[in-house]
């Protein structure tokens, strides 16, 4: 049986084709199911997210089922495979345990040590359990995948420094306040960055979110979406004076907030700290407004800095992940091996097992006269030289790291003793 994973990612195609060949949940069941009656798998799982298509399969012939799960997924989707194929990977065996521990640590991420992939993949896996597709070497492997990500996220550092400007901005306002715990914010501008921006504080336990745009609809469409409150954008002033934490991601061609303005805000606030996160560009915020006394300011290149340095951060942790999904890869791929070297070593004991019982019986009918004690002497002295014999090539088998080299050592033993044979057909 031999282990593949076949798909796609943010790194080999465009979100229009992931788009396309993604599986949404409620229609998870029945592609597992429709894979899964193809003669070529033995068990399958797919995992699906908005940076990736996989399928992870047991293949009973690797080559055709390659060629099944293409077609599978072309079939499927209803998309020509001449329109994705060239955006497809592919890993079997050891390089496919390698990838699957790797995706599941989040190095293959787009943003390396982000949680979510691990949540994404056991769902997935949830999914194939209850729809009985997967099996004992698909069960074995995603929970070993899951130890991998536990061991990566207890022994590196890889999660501990924010990357994205977004989630840069919410730490920098953690160290400025403490807790962002009973703290306002105030959102200037509805679009992606301030959605975002706003998701990772209500992580983070901001109790309180105003959203201002110049398009009021779209500030109350976010405002529900994140349980805020909506402000008209005349009423921007009114916010300034709630806020601790002011968060700006316009495309205005002009300064929105000025030095003057802030200067009087304060004097209204009575000097309360407040800490401005600039990330349009172009820039929303005036500068001289950082220079105000309780005033912080951060634009989007001082994030975009403290980014790129926690980016080398995890790039050096991330060095240190690699070493235990190698490490933790040997592990599995040696008991996978064991999968196919039990069966040839249970046979060539029991072929052993077989002539050796075959001569005590020649042994016993041509001497009536032994004693219990020594048959059972004989047996002792017979069944030890079959272990010596056996001890050798049996350790060398299972110790063997090259899967190329076990298959070989397979099929020798398999030739030279006959063990497809029936038992007790002899030379």
């Amino acid at each position: 049986m031999e282990l593949i994973v076949i798909g796609l990612n943010h790194k080999t195609a465009p979100i229009e084709i992931r788009e396309c060949l993604a599986f949404p949940e409620d229609k998870m069941e029945e592609a597992l199911s429709t894979m899964h009656a193809l003669p070529s798998l033995k068990e399958n799982m797919l995992l699906s997210t908005c940076n990736r298509v996989e399928i992870f399969a047991i293949s009973r012939e690797a080559e055709k089922t390659v060629q099944d799960l293409k077609h599978f997924l072309s079939g499927y989707h209803n998309l020509p495979l001449k329109e994705f194929e060239k955006s497809l990977y592919l890993f079997i065996g050891e390089e496919a345990v390698r990838h699957i521990f790797r995706v599941a640590s989040s190095l293959d991420s787009m943003v390396v040590g982000e949680p979510q992939i691990l949540g994404q993949m056991k769902s997935a896996y949830t999914i194939a359990t209850e729809s009985q597709t997967s099996g004992i070497i698909l069960h074995r492997l995603l929970h070993k995948a899951f130890h991998v990500a536990k061991r990566v996220r207890t022994e590196t550092k890889i999660s501990n420094s924010a990357v994205s400007v977004s989630s840069v901005a919410v730490e920098l306002a953690e160290k400025i306040f403490g807790t962002l715990e009973q703290r306002a914010v105030l959102l200037i501008g509805a679009g992606e960055m301030s959605e975002l921006a706003a998701r990772h504080l209500v992580a983070g336990g901001v109790e309180k979110i105003l959203v201002t745009n110049r398009t009021y609809d779209r500030a109350v469409t976010l405002a529900q979406e994140i349980k805020g409150e909506a402000l008209r954008f005349e009423e921007m002033a009114l916010g300034l004076k709630r806020a601790d934490i002011v968060i700006s991601a316009t495309d205005s061609s002009q300064y929105l907030i000025r030095h003057d303005q802030i200067a009087k805000v304060m004097k209204e606030r009575k000097q309360k700290p407040i800490f401005f996160i600039d990330i349009a560009d172009p820039r929303d915020v005036e500068p001289g407004v950082g220079d105000i006394e309780n005033v912080y300011l951060y634009n989007i290149d001082d994030l975009q800095k403290v980014s790129n340095e926690n980016i080398k951060d995890r790039e050096k942790e991330a060095q240190k992940a690699e070493a235990i999904v190698r490490d933790e890869v040997a592990k599995f791929v040696a008991w996978h091996q064991s999968l196919e070297i039990t069966p040839t070593i249970v046979a060539l004991r029991k072929k052993f097992d077989q002539i050796r019982n075959k001569e005590l019986e020649k042994t016993f009918s041509l001497h009536p006269n032994f004693s219990e004690k020594e048959r059972k002497s004989m047996e002792a002295l017979t069944s030890s030289i079959i272990n010596k014999i056996l001890h050798a090539p049996l350790t060398r088998l299972k110790r063997t790291d090259e899967e190329a080299m076990t298959d070989t050592y397979i099929v020798v033993l398999t030739t030279l003793f006959q063990l497809s044979e029936k038992s007790g057909e002899e030379d």
